[in-house]
């Protein structure tokens, strides 16, 4: 087992035992509708598609929050984009996901990329790890710190 795969699978263990409680500072909300928090900001690359699985696409499944609550990134076929919102305890809600059309070999795996987006409910950041959680506390998949 990699230590990369350990330590994803230590962290799941970890935010099981924590799923209600927030990791890292609060998102902030500003009055003028900005977002920021730890997720805000840096390009995530996929890691994981649930706790063990790696998907094999190019380009890397990548996505990137700006601070005005929008989301862009590739899903490994299609680029996409929509809006975020954060909420307390590490909430995260991607809303209006829109992508390109193109026709790739690997569109089942690129759909779960953007599939665990739709479905995830909060985040744990841990270091440069970031995973997302379903509502029902199941790991969705895994992204990297890429810069």
């Amino acid at each position: 087992m990699t230590m990369t795969l350990r330590r994803i699978l230590m962290m799941t263990a970890i935010a099981a035992g924590l799923a209600g409680c927030a990791s890292g500072p609060e998102p902030d909300v500003s009055p003028d509708g900005e977002v920021s928090g730890a997720v805000v900001g840096p390009r995530w690359n996929l890691l994981l598609v649930g706790t063990s699985e790696r998907l094999d696409l190019s380009p890397t499944p990548h996505f990137r929050i700006t601070p005005d609550g929008r989301v862009s990134g590739h899903d490994g076929c299609n680029q996409f984009g929509g809006s975020v919102e954060l909420g307390d305890k590490n909430r995260i809600e991607f809303g209006e996901l829109r992508s390109t059309m193109m026709a790739c070999p690997n569109m089942q795996d690129a759909k779960r990329v953007t599939d665990m987006l739709d479905e995830a409910y909060r985040y744990l950041i841990d270091h440069d790890r970031l995973v997302f959680f379903g509502p029902d506390q199941r790991v969705l998949g895994g992204f990297q710190r890429a810069d």
